[in-house]
């Protein structure tokens, strides 16, 4: 057993001097004077009471002595080293950036974060919003994007198409319902700015004759587009089923069970190198679990 006061420095000093057999290079490789290694390697001898070096004027070789104990104490000294950096790893705060479109991020991925939370505490989260996909950059490690088609990347996981239908609040719908598909020409028409023509598609797709709506209001966030329909001010095209939220508090009611089946889908993309960091890889995961297929 070694005598208590052996210092691990000590130790580490006499592991690559045993190596590298040079005090000198073992100086530079520790950031130390080679007076200093030489200190530390008298020191461990006294505490064996025996030589480790034969030292020559240029060179140093490992006594027998020397042999035996590196054989013996370099396994041990590896695997403290190894302990230590794993330990230092799981104790070690890491951080993931995604960016997202606001209304996803509203909608479905904070309100899943107190999961995140609970199952990554050690892991801090950069969340991004963007109101359009020309808006995002590659600066984040990941991000969620609508697409209407599809990404060919082999680091893009898609998680689930949308759908539209047309919707208003429930005191709307009572006026309108009964009115059938020619209430489409007599209130205004809310939309999304980046589907200017989303409402002729729904008309095609329902075999709407003359179409022909009285006002149409473009708005260029999602949010807006639901919160102006929750408000009364029209009918509007409602992704589903990242909107379900609002239907299940009775905010809005679905006007028609017609809906307008797109080619949009969102898209979780990893940016960066080919290979994902690991707290990278956990969120991929994680996201992909809760959000794949809805």
């Amino acid at each position: 057993m070694l005598p208590l006061h052996t210092s691990l420095r000590g130790l580490r000093c006499f592991c690559i001097a045993a190596e590298c057999l040079s005090f000198k290079e073992t100086a530079n490789q520790l950031f130390l004077t080679p007076s200093a290694v030489s200190h530390q390697i008298k020191q461990l001898e006294q505490n064996l009471q025996q030589p480790l070096f034969i030292r020559q004027t240029r060179a140093i070789k490992l006594t027998d002595a020397g042999k035996q104990f590196y054989q013996q104490v370099a396994p041990v000294m590896v695997k403290l080293s190894e302990t230590v950096n794993q330990f230092a790893q799981t104790n070690t705060t890491l951080e993931v950036s995604i960016s997202m479109p606001e209304f996803f991020a509203s909608e479905l991925f904070v309100p899943q974060l107190i999961g995140w939370s609970q199952e990554y505490p050690q892991i801090n989260l950069k969340l991004d919003t963007v109101k359009t996909r020309a808006a995002q950059t590659g600066q984040t490690d990941l991000s969620i994007v609508l697409s209407g088609s599809k990404q060919q990347d082999q680091h893009s996981h898609e998680l689930f198409p949308l759908k539209y239908i047309p919707a208003c609040n429930p005191h709307q719908f009572q006026q309108l319902h009964s009115q059938g598909l020619s209430v489409i020409s007599k209130v205004p028409l809310i939309v999304h700015q980046a589907r200017p023509h989303s409402w002729e598609q729904w008309a095609e797709s329902v075999n709407l004759p003359h179409f022909s709506p009285k006002q149409v209001i473009q708005l260029d966030s999602m949010f807006s587009v639901a919160r102006a329909a929750e408000q009364g001010i029209g009918i509007a095209l409602i992704p589903m089923p990242i909107s379900k939220a609002w239907f299940e508090n009775g905010s809005l009611v679905a006007l028609f069970n017609e809906a307008l089946n797109s080619h949009d889908k969102y898209y979780l993309l990893q940016h960066g190198q080919s290979e994902a960091r690991m707290e990278v890889q956990q969120l991929i995961d994680w996201t992909v679990a809760r959000f794949g297929q809805q």
